[in-house]
């Protein structure tokens, strides 16, 4: 990376492209896995970790890297016409291409043949993301119950019932299953779209996954390996 950033981890998880990641961290249950580069696989620097039960990942918008910025941009779920201030969004087309993501952390091995690895939940970085940093979340001065959300309330509320045909799911092994339904039910859809007669496909753990959705109801009309 440039300005002497080092790449300390990567990591490692179902979602191999953009689309369905979560759109914040936190919404989901599914277990990612950050897995060190030689230089940093030194037990002694996890020491006193364990303690704590969340941390901050700082990463990299590796797949929306640009040369130029912005000052403003069309966040989606403005129906992507509106602009806004680059400061005021979470867009990954900024002056630094760095993210800020708050996860749980599940459990840290220490001795694998990898190294170190913390295996995290609640992630909402792709596959691969480089990550550059990991610091320790702290309630008491991280948490901020009484904080306004700006233009952001106007994300859609509430989740979807999540339909899968029998004959469609048993395509897919048993132990994604679960982590598919609720990736879908947080409506992965762009915020703008919203046509109940559109196919949908986005990649999730080496599978094809097509689908339609309403307002109410999303349903997996095909599941594919990749």
């Amino acid at each position: 990376m440039d300005n002497g950033l080092k790449i300390i981890a990567r990591i490692e998880n179902d979602f191999t492209e953009k689309f369905g990641v979560p759109r914040q961290s936190g919404l989901t249950g599914l277990v990612s896995k950050i897995v060190f580069t030689p230089e940093y696989r030194v037990p002694e620097a996890f020491r006193g970790l364990e303690g704590f039960t969340h941390i901050w990942l700082l990463w990299q918008f590796s797949e929306a890297v640009r040369d130029k910025w912005s000052p403003t941009v069309r966040p989606p779920m403005l129906g992507g016409n509106t602009r806004m201030g680059v400061f005021a969004t979470r867009s990954p087309f900024r002056p630094n291409s760095i993210g800020l993501s708050s996860v749980k952390l599940e459990r840290i091995e220490l001795h694998t043949p990898e190294g170190p690895v913390l295996y995290v939940s609640g992630a909402d970085l792709m596959n691969g993301t480089p990550i550059i940093d990991i610091k320790p979340y702290r309630a008491y001065t991280d948490s901020h119950p009484e904080a306004s959300g700006g233009f952001a309330l106007t994300e859609r509320e509430g989740r979807l019932r999540v339909d899968i045909p029998d004959h469609i799911a048993e395509q897919l092994p048993v132990e994604k299953l679960t982590g598919l339904k609720e990736i879908l039910s947080h409506d992965p859809r762009p915020q703008y779209q919203s046509s109940p007669e559109r196919v949908y496909t986005m990649s999730f753990g080496g599978f094809e996954i097509s689908f339609t959705a309403d307002d109410t109801v999303l349903t997996v009309t095909h599941i594919r390996k990749s």
